[in-house]
């Protein structure tokens, strides 16, 4: 089926309630959702009453897994002996076999992404439906996350009144948005550098091979630049006006006059300096998205490099320095295949919340047992899900 996507509204707002995708402060974190769904409501023009919301924290674990189940003709008593055709029953068997393992009490999967089946001895098949055999395996990876996370981040949004209808990882629906099919095929890294984690994916042979956070982001950049002694938000502006992720490429001779906190006395800083704090911290975060790739066996299979979005992929010349540091091909990553009537949907700043609404409009190549009634628990153990129609 071919969907037109349109965005009809954006809200956007402070993020003090939350650190590192875990609520510190739930009256805040509230405040600022309802801040943000009222600035959507009134460009769209619409009431909002279901929603879908994407999830990130140090507490989303991903994890590589199998399970195998002999194909048995639909259970109607056929010998194992003999070659039976594959249907969706026996993929849904086999899928719930790789999901099969012990995890913590506090801990649900998420996601259920399959890489690749193995049809008796034959390896690499992506759909075996239709196909005969004996033996089938799933090779899947598992995105799995803390139940009480979760169900804080779902309450919030049901104290506003809102029916969350599911839950994904921030990092999926980020490359869902910005990641395309021959990137995911021949090996490619996602970065979503938000303001307080980084999302790791990374995608080889059509499937997701690695996630992973990082509890560091573009906020850290913004920190550094504040020490000087000037106000957060004139830090962030500064940080995208005049400063440069690699300080050879910034202007060691133009001054830059900045509001001082403390006394009124401006403070006089060149760009060149300026961008020498924003390098720091912006080669700290490659060397941890390094770390994360150095954790697979893909690094030698990265044909396409590494994608960055996110509000971090704003700052100036961040490609470059990524691809000094990493030794790879580093592109930014804006969303596709949506159109607005407002131009913001080129923004990596909104990849995530863009492939969300893009995960969303496909539901119906998603796997959903029943709906939601009860509360996070229920939502998580009844949504588990792979992103069929995308990986």
């Amino acid at each position: 089926m071919q969907y037109t996507n349109k965005l009809l509204g954006v809200g956007s707002s402070d993020s003090t309630g939350i650190n590192r995708g875990s609520i510190t402060s739930r009256e805040k974190f509230l405040e600022e959702m309802e801040n943000a769904l009222v600035e959507a409501e009134k460009m769209a023009n619409v009431k909002v009453e279901h929603v879908w919301l994407s999830v990130s924290g140090e507490h989303i674990r991903g994890i590589n897994t199998q399970g195998a189940i002999a194909i048995d003709g639909n259970n109607s008593g056929s010998s194992t002996s003999q070659l039976n055709k594959i249907d969706e029953n026996d993929i849904k068997r086999v899928l719930e076999m790789a999901k099969a393992i012990s995890f913590p009490t506090d801990r649900e999967i998420l996601h259920i992404l399959p890489q690749e089946y193995v049809v008796d001895v034959m390896n690499n098949i992506k759909d075996p439906i239709g196909m005969s055999g004996r033996r089938l395996e799933a090779r899947v990876h598992l995105v799995t996350v803390t139940t009480s996370a979760a169900e804080n981040l779902v309450n919030c949004a049901d104290e506003l009144g809102l029916i969350v209808k599911g839950l994904a990882f921030q990092g999926l629906t980020s490359g869902i948005a910005t990641i395309d099919s021959d990137e995911r095929d021949m090996g490619v890294v996602l970065a979503d550098i938000g303001s307080k984690t980084t999302d790791i994916t990374i995608y080889y042979e059509g499937g997701v091979r690695h996630t992973g956070v990082i509890p560091i982001g573009a906020d850290s950049v913004t920190n550094d630049i504040a020490v000087m002694r000037i106000s957060k938000t004139e830090a962030e502006r500064i940080k995208l006006k005049y400063g440069s992720a690699k300080a050879s490429m910034a202007a060691p001779e133009l001054q830059i006059e900045i509001p001082n906190n403390e006394n009124g006395k401006p403070i006089i800083i060149t760009e060149h300096e300026l961008s020498r704090y924003m390098e720091a911290r912006m080669v700290e975060i490659y060397q941890l998205i390094g770390r994360e790739i150095s954790r697979t066996d893909c690094y030698n299979k990265l044909t396409y490099g590494l994608v960055i979005t996110g509000g971090g992929a704003l700052l100036p010349n961040a490609a470059v320095l990524g691809e000094e540091i990493l030794g790879i091909r580093v592109r930014i990553g804006v969303p596709r295949d949506i159109t607005s009537s407002v131009d913001i949907t080129n923004s990596p700043q909104l990849a995530s919340v863009i492939g969300l609404a893009l995960w969303t409009s496909k539901s119906d190549d998603i796997l959903l047992d029943e709906p939601i009634r009860f509360g996070a628990k229920d939502l998580i153990g009844k949504i588990s899900t792979w992103f069929r129609g995308f990986f």
